[in-house]
């Protein structure tokens, strides 16, 4: 019997053929994983896909069943499936389970499993479909993360955060928010922003326009009216600042906006105690440098104009080097703050007493009628220390070396007055100590030794007598040094020829600090380039002085030298001053930006002690603030200190800086530090500069030991 053919002429059983071999292979070859499988689970047919979503041969999972792969905690909602499609049920289900692959890894996959049974409704087998969907999940995972994440953070935060869509009608208010509005988020939900967030101006009480609305219009990151005030809802209010910006969708559309925005109460009025401070000795409260500047000015004004005499007393604590070494710092600094007492106590109200550091006093006396009137503020001062003074149950018997120099006789500004009465001092230091000398134009030995120090300065040049050390940086909650800072020393033989403190201030005023700065940043990139090729990256902080940093060619300087050492430019960090950054012009703000593209870090030094004008952080991209030791040195037994010191560390974090404290000397410091979030620390808690070579020793340390139980 002929078999039955088509129009073609070719049979219904080669069509049929045909038929299943492309069924074959398209289900060999389809995208997604598919699978006939028994309705005991076993598997009786695989195509390539699943194969490789399972990471099985096809040999291998033909000798196995789905349930041998099926994720324990998936298995039972799996069976239970099946089970109900087998009993009719259902005719098909639909489940997102995991499988787990040959390596032990896990799958995320979407199953679509359907029955087919014979013409007596008996089942003969599943058809399943299994696409791989482990990228979709991992990405679900994340953005579920980022959600609970943000949500977390935005009720933790220290800020008030409020957002809006596009009509400005609130979608979300964070804890802060409400208690700062009086709304809370119930009842703040939908409701306009305007009703929720009033702000009034503090003279007028007239409403102030919202920054939100400008920055959702006009597509831009907006700041608020400097000293507006926020309208709490039962009417009291708070002087605020925030900062208001466009939200926008993947698209790049504006879909919203957020407006952040804080109490600055305690910040205006921590700013008032910085500048204080800023002016004032934080160990014994005298004025300072800075201050004592600027009334010495004034007094050679009012001096000159009047046609009157004033006088500088340049007092100096004799051997107060010995007591500090031989009792402690805590000791010297009782001293000096009993020192400072009894000294503010012996002139009059108009006086200025005013400490420049170490144990160096100045007397300012504005207007005096002749010499012997400044000769008896200064047998004052030698009287009222005579008397032994009483530190840690010892009673200590001290005296005082004290230079005077008298406007207009010795000198006709400020600076010379103050050079000249320290020119005296030395002088009575050189006479015996314990009295004073006035100062006369033979005394200039002072001068004649900056001199030599220029001369002898070019010659260590010259014959390669300067070196770098190198402190460690360490972070206590990993546990491990993280950097280091290069320090200059001149050094023969392993003995100090000069100390920075005395050669750097002359290399200053003659010019030379720009070639050494650039020799010493050159170096310490090349060592640090050294250290990240044995052993491991490791950032290098550098300073550069204020005459450096303004050099026309510093910054085609530095990218020469990253070029030449070779070291990547975000192992460099560069430490700058408050008053470099902030005295340098309009240009310092492009130089800093230019710098920041070559991925170099920048960092602030000693801050709190400058100019204390928190506004510039917002325009200048500083990524560190480095904590002065003046704060740190009291930190843990004085309230002021210690107040400064965590808002430092509150504010830079707040702001996304690095904050790193200096000056770390005791455990009980480091403790404090590290409990208000300040975990990177300098200072000889963990040790003192030294050379390159013995820092190697450091690089590889893990446990830092006692310093890394002090913050437990």
């Amino acid at each position: 019997m002929t078999a039955p053919t088509d129009a073609s002429g070719r049979t219904l059983e080669a069509r049929l053929k045909e038929s299943e071999d492309r069924f074959a292979l398209a289900f060999r070859h389809a995208a997604i994983g598919m699978a006939i499988v028994a309705p005991d689970g076993r598997w009786l047919q695989v195509n390539e896909a699943i194969c490789e979503i399972f990471g099985y041969s096809e040999t291998e999972l033909l000798s196995s069943a789905f349930q041998d792969i099926t994720h324990p905690d998936d298995l039972a909602a799996d069976l239970e499936l099946t089970r109900k499609v087998l009993s009719g049920e259902r005719v098909s289900f639909h489940l997102e389970k995991r499988y787990i692959r040959r390596d032990g890894g896990v799958v995320h996959a979407l199953l679509s499993v359907s029955l087919v049974r014979d013409e007596h409704g008996q089942p003969l087998y599943f058809i399943s479909q299994v696409q791989d969907i482990s990228d979709r999940k991992a990405f679900e995972d994340a953005l579920f993360r980022e959600r609970e994440l943000a949500e977390v953070t935005l009720k933790s935060i220290g800020d008030a955060v409020i957002t809006t869509d596009t009509d400005l009608l609130v979608t979300s208010i964070n804890p802060i928010a409400e208690a700062m509005t009086g709304w809370n988020s119930h009842e703040a939900v939908g409701r306009p922003m305007d009703d929720i967030f009033q702000l009034r101006d503090p003279l007028t009480r007239r409403p102030i326009v919202n920054p939100l609305r400008t920055a959702v219009t006009k597509n831009a990151i907006v700041g608020i009216t400097t000293d507006a005030i926020l309208l709490h809802r039962n009417g009291f209010d708070s002087p605020i600042e925030d900062s208001a910006a466009p939200i926008h969708d993947y698209a790049g559309n504006v879909v919203g906006g957020v407006v952040v925005f804080h109490d600055v109460s305690e910040t205006r009025a921590l700013a008032l105690k910085m500048a204080h401070l800023a002016h004032h000795d934080t160990l014994t409260g005298l004025p300072n440098r800075t201050l004592l500047q600027s009334r010495m000015d004034f007094a050679v004004t009012v001096a000159a104009r009047r046609n009157q005499r004033a006088a500088l007393l340049f007092v100096d604590i004799d051997h107060f080097k010995q007591i500090n070494d031989s009792m402690g710092h805590a000791a010297g600094d009782a001293l000096l703050k009993e020192v400072a007492r009894r000294i503010r106590a012996t002139v009059r109200p108009d006086d200025t007493v005013s400490r420049l550091g170490g144990d160096e006093f100045v007397v300012l006396l504005p207007h005096i009628d002749n010499a012997s009137d400044a000769a008896g503020v200064a047998e004052k001062v030698l009287e009222a220390c005579g008397e032994a003074v009483g530190v840690d149950a010892s009673a200590l018997a001290i005296s005082f070396s004290i230079g005077i120099s008298l406007f207009p006789d010795d000198a006709n500004d400020a600076e010379a007055l103050l050079r000249h009465a320290d020119t005296a001092m030395y002088e009575a230091k050189m006479q015996g100590r314990n009295g004073y000398r006035f100062f006369n134009a033979s005394m200039n030995e002072r001068n004649t030794a900056r001199v030599r120090i220029e001369v002898e300065l070019r010659k260590a040049l010259a014959r390669n007598e300067l070196s770098l050390h190198y402190q460690p940086k360490v972070d206590v909650e990993l546990g491990t040094v993280v950097g280091a800072e290069a320090l200059l020393r001149w050094q023969v033989e392993g003995e100090d020829v000069y100390s920075p403190e005395q050669f750097i201030p002359v290399a200053e005023d003659c010019g030379l600090i720009v070639p050494i700065g650039e020799w010493a940043l050159r170096e310490a990139c090349r060592q640090a380039n050294a250290w990240a090729t044995a052993y491991r990256p490791l950032s290098v902080s550098v300073n550069v002085s204020a005459l450096q940093f303004q050099h026309t060619r510093f910054f085609e300087s530095l990218r020469g030298i990253l070029d030449e050492t070779g070291l990547h430019p975000t192992l460099l960090e560069l430490e700058l001053t408050e008053r470099t950054v902030m005295e340098g012009g309009d240009h310092i703000a492009d130089l800093l930006k230019r710098i920041k593209s070559l991925g170099v870090s920048l960092s602030l030094d000693d801050f709190g002690t400058g100019y204390c004008s928190l506004s510039y952080l917002k325009h200048f991209p500083v990524d560190i603030l480095k904590i002065d030791r003046t704060f740190i040195r009291d930190v843990a037994w004085d309230n002021d200190s210690a107040a400064i010191v965590s808002a430092i560390i509150t504010m830079g974090r707040g702001m996304n800086k690095q904050v790193l404290a200096e000056g770390v000397e005791s455990v009980e410091q480091a403790q404090f530090l590290g409990l208000s979030g300040c975990s990177q620390m300098q200072g000889f808690l963990f040790g003192r500069a030294v050379s390159a070579k013995d820092f190697e020793a450091r690089i590889g340390e893990v446990d830092l030991g006692d310093p890394r139980q002090a913050v437990e």
